[in-house]
């Protein structure tokens, strides 16, 4: 089969090639060859190919040249034969055709005579026809005249009687369309005085018409239907169009401002009385409650869901109705027909435009001062939802009144709601962080009942005395750990509330306003940011109340606090803009606060609490050191047989102290101690490094000398600051409390005289110290240095500077 396909294809085109035709078969518009040699050219002379043929070629190549062009002579013919046996039963089909169509064309030309002889007849009989009953027909339309002129007539003379039968049955419509139909014709034959009665008369049916279709204005009982058809007639009856405008308006006006009236009995105003509740009962209705607000919400007969749908369904309802009522009157109706002379469009637009605005903003302040009312933030979804169908039923009046300002209007006030529920949610969070720091301060202050009570309400010991310090410290981490989830907690519930403003199916949500600065300034920047500020702010102004013992706030507030506020600079802030960021696809287009600052401010809190924490321990101990020294008489008292009780104190809250900073903060880094550490004697003149001597060969001028070598040393020492800020571990912390308690005792020993047993007395009291203290610094020799101090003072104030011998201390502290 592929052989036969590629022979034809061959032979068609040979076929071609002999014809000139290209591929689509169309003659070769190329010039073809004037050359007589060519053998496929017109022009072809066989004499001269072949006298060309014996001068150019051999004998062999003649005879080789004659038996190609044999072969393809004996080809030719071949295809020849064989295209005329593949094509013959098409030619004898070509042949039948043609003769059947002449047999057809034959009998078409006689039908077609025979029709020209029919339409010659039938156009004679017409003929004929048409000139028998030309008078008739002449007469005929004459009478036709007449006919039609005389029920004209007859109706003209009938309308007095068909219009008040119409007024009668109220058919106004009825009356108005066949006085419009009989006005020009009285119009223009009035001078008659026939048709002048007649239409005297109609003109004062006329006006009685039109006079109760004014009244129905008047009444207001009409419904927008009736009230439609009374403005469409009065328009037919050429009433004024903008005197029509206005009673149309004002009837709707007082139909809508009935509406008004209901919707404004539903809201009652806001009770002042609620405003000024305890803080245990804002408590009570907010801390059990993770989303319930600090701020009272007074009770309206209905909730804000069925106030809008109450709203749209009457109010929004009925503007609708009156817009397409008086478009279809006044705007539509007057481009078309008799009226479109008259141009009332502008004008009945213009008022259309201001009678919508008026009562729109009548509705948008009921709207708002309806919202204003939902203060309680327990529900977000309802007013949500609220908004959601207020924007949405506004939309249909963009649709009715192109450039209108109310749908604009409509979602200012939905972005106004939005923001300001942002600001309720930073209220009711700052509200309950406050509240959550007052349960804090409770369960400190408050002796625990029970040892399984873990929440915040239920409290711990007031720190700073050792009976109660065992349960604080069981409470302490606890309370942090509930603080801090509570707070993160009502974080994540204000954030899943807030994001509904947000959600897919609420119309408002693609406003661009909602898509970008809602959510990065109002949510991210207003609420998250504002209330990471507020608790650092907050925070920080507990180091300002400042008293004989450090302020009114607990020790361990402050240390709770500052843990707290460097638990968020190391991650929780991190954490809670990262939810925020993806929760509300936050694009950064405006400028935000950056993480960073956030977290150097909560760092800059959490440094400052915890330095004011060391202060205010300090302060307490250092109370009662200046208290032991300044109540003591120490010229006149007797030989130290123990260590006073001041000391023994000083070290059991210096122990609790450090319990309780070790629940929340890490041991830290302290210096390599020395193996007599526990062990180390006290000089009373070991600050100025001399030795005993000095005491045995005391004499007025040893004390100027010691002063003298004890200055000198001064310079060559390491400067102490006492009220440096401490690191983020416990060793720095107990370290600088140590500092401030024993610079007090230094500074007050400075201030006294002492005698011989009351040099001996602070002798005992120091080793007792040191026996103690120098396990909670960083640096023992800190402890040391100080202490050196406080003996070198005591000696240089004593009258009689006689030192205990060093193992009788030893005995006394041991049994101390």
């Amino acid at each position: 089969m592929s052989d036969d396909s590629g022979r034809r294809r061959r032979v068609h085109g040979m076929l071609k090639l002999y014809y000139g035709l290209n591929e689509e078969g169309k003659a070769d518009e190329q010039p073809r060859s004037l050359d007589p040699c060519d053998i496929n050219g017109p022009h072809f002379d066989p004499e001269l190919y072949l006298n060309k043929l014996r001068r150019e070629c051999s004998l062999a190549e003649l005879m080789d040249h004659e038996t190609c062009m044999v072969k393809q002579i004996r080809s030719l013919d071949s295809d020849m034969q064989t295209l005329v046996y593949e094509n013959y039963n098409k030619f004898i089909s070509a042949t039948d055709t043609i003769r059947k169509m002449k047999n057809d064309f034959k009998k078409m030309e006689d039908e077609m005579d025979c029709l020209s002889a029919n339409m010659a007849a039938i156009t004679e009989f017409s003929a004929r026809i048409s000139g028998t009953l030309q008078d008739q027909h002449t007469q005929i339309t004459k009478l036709s005249g007449v006919h039609t002129l005389l029920r004209k007539l007859q109706f003209l003379f009938e309308l007095p009687a068909r219009l008040n039968k119409c007024l009668e049955l109220q058919a106004y419509a009825q009356a108005v369309k066949s006085y419009r139909h009989a006005r020009c014709v009285l119009q223009q034959y009035s001078h008659l005085p026939s048709f002048k009665g007649i239409q005297d008369d109609c003109h004062a049916i006329m006006n009685k018409l039109a006079q109760e279709l004014r009244q129905k204005f008047r009444d207001g009982g009409s419904s927008s239907k009736e009230l439609s058809e009374c403005v469409d007639l009065l328009l037919q009856l050429d009433e004024p169009a903008e005197e029509l405008c206005d009673k149309f308006l004002s009837h709707a006006r007082s139909r809508l401002e009935l509406d008004l009236q209901g919707l404004e009995v539903e809201i009652r105003p806001y009770p002042s009385a609620s405003v000024g509740r305890s803080a245990s009962e804002r408590r009570s209705s907010s801390v059990n409650s993770p989303n319930a607000s600090s701020v009272s919400s007074p009770t309206p007969n209905t909730d804000i869901l069925e106030f809008i749908d109450r709203g749209c369904n009457e109010f929004v309802s009925s503007l609708c109705l009156v817009i397409t009522s008086y478009q279809e009157l006044f705007i539509n109706h007057a481009q078309k027909g008799e009226l479109v002379a008259i141009n009332i469009s502008e004008m009945a637009n213009e008022k259309l435009h201001g009678f919508v605005d008026d009562l729109a903003a009548r509705y948008f302040s009921l709207v708002e001062r309806r919202i204003q009312e939902e203060r309680g933030v327990a529900d977000n979804s309802l007013l949500v939802r609220a908004l959601d169908r207020f924007h949405r039923r506004l939309q249909a009046v963009a649709k009715l009144l192109p450039g209108s300002t109310v749908p604009i209007q409509g979602t200012e006030i939905v972005i106004r709601a939005a923001t300001d529920r942002v600001k309720q949610y930073l209220t009711a969070l700052q509200s309950f962080y406050m509240d959550s720091l007052t349960d804090v301060r409770q369960a400190l202050a408050t002796p625990r009942l029970s040892a399984t009570g873990t929440s915040m309400a239920a409290g711990g010991a007031l720190l700073g005395g050792p009976t109660s310090s065992r349960d604080t410290h069981t409470s302490l981490p606890e309370l942090l750990s509930s603080l801090s989830a509570s707070i993160l907690n009502q974080i994540k519930s204000v954030l899943t509330s807030v994001h509904l403003f947000t959600a897919k199916d609420i119309t408002f949500s693609n406003k661009p306003y909602f898509k970008g600065e809602f959510c990065s300034q109002g949510v991210r920047e207003s609420l998250v940011v504002s209330f990471i500020k507020f608790v650092c702010q907050s925070s920080r102004q507990f180091c300002e109340s400042t008293g004989d013992k450090g302020g009114s706030t607990p020790p361990a507030l402050l240390l709770l606090l500052s843990r707290l506020c460097l638990d968020y600079e190391t991650s929780t802030i991190s954490y809670i803009l990262t939810l925020t960021d993806e929760q509300f696809l936050v694009q950064h287009h405006s400028p935000v606060t950056p993480v960073t600052t956030l977290c150097a401010e909560a760092r800059e809190a959490a440094q400052k609490l915890l330095n004011h924490y060391v202060k205010v321990q300090g302060l307490i101990i250092s109370q009662m050191l200046r208290k032991s020294v300044e109540t003591r008489d120490w010229v006149n008292t007797i030989e130290p047989r123990n260590v006073r009780a001041v000391m023994k104190r000083v070290v059991e809250d210096t122990t609790s102290i450090d319990v309780q900073v070790g629940l929340l903060y890490e041991e830290g880094v302290r210096k390599a101690h020395s193996s007599d550490s526990s062990k180390r004697t006290f000089s009373v003149y070991s600050s100025s490094r001399q030795q005993a001597r000095y005491a045995a060969s005391y004499t007025p001028s040893a004390p100027m000398d010691t002063n003298l070598l004890s200055n000198i040393h001064k310079l060559f020492s390491e400067r102490i600051d006492i009220f440096s800020s401490v690191e983020f571990n416990k060793v720095s912390v107990m370290t600088g409390i140590i500092k401030i308690s024993l610079k007090t005792f230094l500074e007050c020993v400075r201030l006294r005289t002492f005698g011989r047993y009351g040099l001996q007395q602070i002798q005992v009291d120091c080793h007792y110290l040191q026996m103690y203290l120098w396990r909670f610094v960083s640096d023992e020799n800190l402890v040391h240095f100080l202490l050196d101090e406080i003996m070198g003072s005591s000696a240089h104030r004593c009258l009689d500077p006689v030192p205990m011998e060093q193992s009788v201390i030893e005995v006394i502290c041991e049994r101390g």
